[in-house]
């Protein structure tokens, strides 16, 4: 039996932060990852902070991997957060910039798979030289205790035996479910997430959002794309993809059932987005049909070759790094030359083989997860036996009004995990009351875990300042006295104070509800946004032609056992399903798993587990 000090179990950024910080203290640790190469099954917004809190310290990315801002394939650092108000055609804009950068060194975007990709070669590096490192196409099936040993069971390879776990399998965390160390997340708990990634050359998206080579925006969205749900949309620049989603409490969810993809489809077609998002679209001419059938397959191929070769030459030359690389190597003699090869090629397309060229946008990529509710579901006790809990896994996140954080806060998790485990593997002393407790007071000094417990009024401040040109006369007298009072220098530390004597318990149910996410952003638009007009209508995959370009592994086996058929819960998922895998057969509902996502959206009622190793979805993106 293969033996380490430590297993992670879970290649997200949560896992792979611990063990790169577990290897770096010299201990044998080991990553198990159930997809088919770590990264491949993570999805995130995403914005990655590095945060310096006035009180306590994190432990940041750049902590871990000292070498992250130099060499990480991030995408842009965000130097402008917006939130839009919108109504139909118009939109209200308040800058929330000072509100993204409070406490912040950086705050960058984000595609999971190329990022883990890049984590996973630094910590596999340091746990090899320690006798550890990573596996995937792995999943963990069960683990048990056998006197002081602790046996870990995968549906791939031999046991391991360890003396300390870290549990970074996400937000339907099997090892959480089958030790009992807490319950299934609720929906309250819960908000689920779905995104697509548009791609967008890099050059024309500087331009169109008014940013620098090195800059990125984020903008948040609420009012009526939210299809009357507590939520919002979101779309943040990439290097040369957008990542445009919606992100909403399911509880809202299963009050108002709408499909998720009609979520987003809302905010593509919000006339602002539509316009961020369009671009230059080949579109096939007809192929002459009187031609013989030989000759109509190579027009084919010669088509779809050319728009192929168009497309990449197009995005090298609307990159100045790719434009200056090529041009070094002697691929084209100047970048003049490759503009002219350009529009020879385009010409070309159109008269040669009658392709038009439309404004629309280009979708890549559909994606869905659930994603914890930090204030409402992080474990008291992130523990269990030797097993600790990271990020999503230990409900960990911090979803603040526009404040949205989570993969800062696993990593920040990991760190500790990872402190405490090399600590207890030098004690030899792996007991709850040492290993857990010890990793639980750590978590609760987390400036992250003060953030869920309370509301920073200097935080409060720049955002009521950001929104000082609303009227007071658009909130509700519900909410009159207690925005009069924020709002006031003198009565607001005495109105924070109060508030955080009642918490967030009391406090969530008055402020996090439709009128918050949809009635007032609507008449704050309706009266006083400006209004955007489209100059195009988008044309949107249907849910089919978005799942038909995922990638899967299918297993004859489904991971996922419907346990109430009949209940009004699973019969909503019919309609909730990212990717539409239940149905209404007879009086109950049933699954075809083979287009699951694995978000988990439907784990309350069902026996639900991650499919075994290297099988089901694998993004792109992420």
């Amino acid at each position: 039996m293969e033996k380490y000090d430590a297993v992670v179990i879970g290649g997200g950024s949560a896992g792979l932060a611990a063990l790169k910080h577990l290897s770096s203290r010299g201990k044998q640790a080991i990553l198990l990852e159930a997809g088919e190469k770590v990264g491949s099954k993570n999805i995130s917004g995403g914005i990655l902070y590095s945060k310096k809190p006035k009180k306590g310290r994190t432990y940041n990315v750049e902590d871990i991997y000292e070498n992250f801002l130099e060499d990480a394939p991030f995408e842009r650092k965000i130097t402008k957060y917006i939130l839009h108000a919108t109504s139909k055609d118009k939109v209200f804009s308040i800058d929330l910039t000072a509100a993204h950068n409070y406490e912040a060194n950086f705050g960058c975007s984000v595609l999971m798979n190329k990022l883990n990709q890049w984590f996973v070669q630094q910590a596999d590096e340091v746990a090899q030289k320690h006798g550890g490192g990573v596996v995937s196409g792995v999943h963990v099936s069960s683990i048990r205790w056998e006197g002081e040993r602790t046996i870990v069971q995968t549906d791939e390879l031999e046991e391991i035996e360890v003396k300390a776990i870290i549990a970074a399998d996400g937000v339907n965390s099997e090892i959480a479910y089958m030790t009992g160390a807490r319950q299934k997340f609720s929906p309250n708990q819960l908000y689920q997430g779905v995104k697509v990634i548009v791609k967008l050359p890099e050059d024309i998206m500087d331009q169109r959002f008014s940013i620098g080579q090195d800059e990125g925006a984020a903008h948040l969205f609420a009012g009526d794309v939210t299809l009357n749900h507590i939520g919002g949309g979101f779309l943040y620049t990439n290097r040369d993809t957008l990542s445009v989603g919606a992100v909403y409490h399911l509880d809202s969810l299963l009050e108002n059932p709408s499909e998720p993809h009609d979520l987003v489809n809302a905010l593509l077609r919000n006339p602002m987005i539509s316009e961020f998002v369009k671009d230059e679209v080949p579109v096939r001419g007809e192929i002459d049909k009187n031609l013989p059938k030989e000759e109509q397959m190579r027009v084919r191929f010669a088509v779809t070759k050319m728009i192929k070769t168009w497309t990449e030459m197009r995005e090298s030359y609307y990159s100045r790094s790719s434009r200056e690389r090529l041009v070094k190597e002697g691929t084209y003699g100047s970048q003049a030359e490759m503009e002219a090869q350009l529009s020879s090629l385009r010409d070309q397309m159109s008269t040669k083989f009658g392709i038009k060229f439309e404004t629309d946008y280009v979708e890549a990529e559909y994606s869905a997860k659930l994603v914890p509710d930090g204030k409402r579901c992080r474990m008291e006790k992130p523990y269990f036996k030797n097993i600790l809990f990271v990020g999503d896994a230990a409900g960990g996140g911090v979803f603040v009004g526009p404040r949205i954080e989570g993969l800062n806060v696993g990593i920040d998790d990991a760190a500790r995990a990872a402190e405490v485990v090399a600590r207890a593997i030098d004690k030899n002393n792996f007991s709850e009351s040492y290993l857990g407790q010890s990793y639980s007071q750590s978590v609760e000094e987390s400036p992250y875990t003060h953030d869920l417990k309370s509301i920073d009024k200097d935080y409060l401040k720049i955002f009521l300042d950001a929104a000082k040109d609303v009227p007071k006369d658009i909130i509700s007298s519900k909410y009159g006295m207690v925005v009069k009072m924020m709002s006031s220098k003198t009565l607001r530390s005495f109105a924070v104070g109060f508030a955080n004597i009642l918490g967030y318990e009391k406090l969530l149910p008055i402020i996090e509800t439709l009128d918050t996410y949809v009635k007032v952003p609507t008449e704050i638009a309706e009266r006083f946004g400006s209004s955007v007009t489209a100059t195009y209508t988008p044309t949107i995959p249907s849910i089919a032609q978005r799942v038909a370009r995922l990638k899967f592994n299918d297993d004859s086996k489904s991971h996922i056992k419907v346990l109430k058929p009949t209940s009004e819960f699973m019969k909503k998922m019919i309609t909730l399903c990212p990717t539409r895998c239940y149905f209404m057969e007879k009086e109950g509902v049933m699954i075809q798993h083979e287009g699951c996502v694995e978000c988990g959206t439907c784990s309350e009622e069902t026996d639900w587990k991650h499919p075994v190793g290297e099988k089901g979805i694998s993004y792109q993106y992420g």
